[in-house]
């Protein structure tokens, strides 16, 4: 769980991650996919927010969706389940005195009436996000190249290599984080340099490691690697 004031003027990017969100704002409920990206919310927008945040694999067993139609997506939630359904759902944790915990309660409970997610992707995603290669992966899990990558692609929203990626970026930006140089942050993710990391946050995030770290420590209302919806 996850929760959120947004102010007018914040542009404080979200960076992959590798998870999928269901997000309440008022009068909304929708799904945050998997990104490749970063996504850069709509600064005119304000308001509070709440999430449930999938880890990698998660979130299509719950949502009933592939995570590669969401790929890169904001959607409304009644896209994917029931209109009628949605439209209660939202007015009952608009109407709650705690909207997140009343977003809490929502996910517990259609959880429970919900299939477990493949426990050989968990394995996949548990490998890649502790820095195996995919080979290494593949051989672990017991599957070959294509079919571990038409999998993954329902399961992440792209292929291993991507998710790779994404997670070491992750490894990285934790690290930073807590204090490590910049250098040995990427050597220690997995990176063969600084240099690469950089190549990295240019491809995946858009702007240079030192202008995140800029932009994270100036933006105190935002939480950690959460999606936003605007």
């Amino acid at each position: 769980m996850w929760t959120r004031t947004a102010r007018a003027g914040d542009t404080y990017p979200v960076l992959p991650d590798g998870c999928i969100d269901l997000l309440w704002t008022e009068g909304r409920l929708l799904v945050a996919g998997p990104d490749t990206r970063a996504y850069a919310p709509d600064p005119a927008l304000a308001g509070r927010y709440a999430g449930v945040r999938f880890a990698p694999g998660t979130g299509p067993a719950y949502l009933g969706v592939p995570a590669h139609e969401l790929r890169d997506r904001r959607v409304e939630l009644s896209d994917l389940w029931p209109g009628a359904d949605t439209r209660r759902l939202t007015e009952r944790i608009d109407a709650a005195p705690d909207p997140a915990a009343a977003l809490e309660r929502l996910a517990l409970h259609r959880a429970a009436r919900t299939g477990p997610p493949d426990p050989v992707l968990r394995a996949v995603a548990g490998h890649l996000g502790a820095g195996r290669s995919v080979a290494a992966t593949a051989q672990a899990v017991g599957l070959g190249a294509r079919r571990l990558h038409r999998r993954s692609l329902a399961a992440f929203g792209y292929g291993p290599k991507t998710l790779a990626r994404v997670l070491r970026l992750q490894r990285a930006l934790a690290l930073v984080a807590g204090g490590a140089p910049y250098a040995e942050a990427a050597l220690t993710a997995g990176c063969t340099d600084q240099a690469h990391l950089a190549r990295e946050m240019r491809d995946l995030a858009g702007m240079p490691l030192s202008a995140y770290v800029a932009s994270a420590n100036s933006d105190t209302s935002q939480p950690s690697g959460s999606h936003s919806v605007a």
